[in-house]
């Protein structure tokens, strides 16, 4: 049995060093990427904003050249939500995703895609994607409801986008200051391989890595919540299988948490730094249970799609931005002392967004 308690404000400072958000990191876009396990893009510009926040000398130019060059990619993976991935992660997981995004797809579009055979859809999708031009989902969808014309070209286009085929979606879509449609290619096309082959039945190698990955980066945290992170079933098993080089904790309400052994858990003392997060940010959407870094009051601003400000590592506020003004809403009375590190960061967060342009850059809304 596990003995050791750990409070909301000791998950909060671990995963607060997990996610970079303790201190700046010095590592490249793309390794960052890599460490968070992705991060969700259904926004475009947000995971500029969420990299600055958790790099040191962040270029955004440098995250649009790892899209132009293919080495990061956008996907639909985790919860069916369109996540920043490593190439190399979006071909590893790819295939232990597939059932669960095409389920979440089914649950949408059940009537619409009532009698439709989805082989022959997926067949049909990778022959209308495999001259790998960019095609938005309307143009796709409406070149298979010629073969389906009951369904309708949004659920044909959605389920084969989402679901049936690995697609990407490329730029302009998701480079820095750049608007573009979504517009996908073939995931093989676009990487010049296919996706790793599924586990051999019985074994679940992929599952097992997905949890290690995720509580490098979100632990520690019970299995619920790895779930809650990707959207998949059956990790209990890959869990089972893992015990021998886990660790295992209890919260404060007695559920079990599970981690790495080496993992950072620093001292719930620690100091953690203002910090402005992105919409859909997924230090915390990445949980179950969010309480250990938002109180429950106030749990679904995230995902609202609402920009978060930490203060103490915790949400405080939401902030706007409306040329290069940042506009900061207070959720709870903030001391002296908060509203100056707030402004400070909030300047700092305008600054990045409108080049530096001092003349620009005002905080508004801390209220008190």
């Amino acid at each position: 049995m596990a003995t050791t308690v750990l409070d909301s404000r000791a998950l909060n400072r671990a995963t607060l060093a997990r996610q970079l958000l303790l201190e700046r990191a010095d590592c490249t876009p793309r390794d960052a990427v890599a460490h968070l396990c992705g991060l969700q893009a259904q926004e475009p510009q947000e995971p500029f904003v969420g990299l600055w926040s958790r790099l040191r000398a962040f270029d955004p130019a440098v995250l649009s050249q790892a899209l132009l060059q293919r080495t990061v990619v956008r996907t639909h993976l985790m919860r069916r939500t369109v996540h920043l991935v490593t190439a190399e992660d979006a071909l590893a997981w790819r295939a232990r995703h597939a059932p669960m995004l095409l389920q979440r797809v089914r649950a949408v579009y059940r009537r619409e895609l009532e009698g439709v055979d989805l082989d022959a859809l997926a067949a049909a999708g990778r022959a209308v994607t495999a001259d790998g031009a960019p095609r938005s989902m309307g143009e796709i969808g409406r070149a298979l409801a010629e073969y389906w014309p009951r369904a309708g070209p949004r659920a044909l286009g959605e389920t084969v986008i989402a679901a049936l085929v690995p697609m990407v979606q490329v730029p302009p879509r998701g480079l820095w200051r750049r608007r573009g449609g979504a517009d996908n290619v073939a995931l093989a096309s676009w990487l010049g391989r296919g996706i790793d082959p599924p586990s051999p039945k019985g074994t679940d190698p992929v599952g097992q890595a997905l949890v290690r990955r995720y509580l490098a980066a979100y632990g520690p945290a019970a299995s619920a919540d790895v779930r809650a992170w990707c959207g998949l079933a059956g990790l209990p098993g890959a869990i089972a299988a893992m015990r021998e080089e886990l660790v295992s904790f209890r919260d404060e309400r007695g559920r079990e948490l599970i981690d790495l052994p080496e993992a950072p858990r620093p001292d719930p003392d620690t100091p953690a730094p203002v910090r402005f997060l992105p919409a859909f940010d997924n230090a915390i959407l990445g949980y179950g249970d969010r309480s250990r870094i938002v109180d429950h009051e106030h749990r679904g601003v995230s995902v609202a799609g609402a920009r978060v400000v930490l203060v103490d590592g915790r949400v405080a506020a939401t902030w706007t931005v409306r040329e290069g003004a940042v506009s900061v809403a207070a959720l709870r009375r903030l001391s002296s002392a908060e509203r100056t590190a707030v402004a400070a960061e909030g300047g700092a967060a305008a600054a990045f967004l409108s080049d530096g342009d001092s003349d620009r850059v005002r905080i508004e809304g801390l209220g008190g």
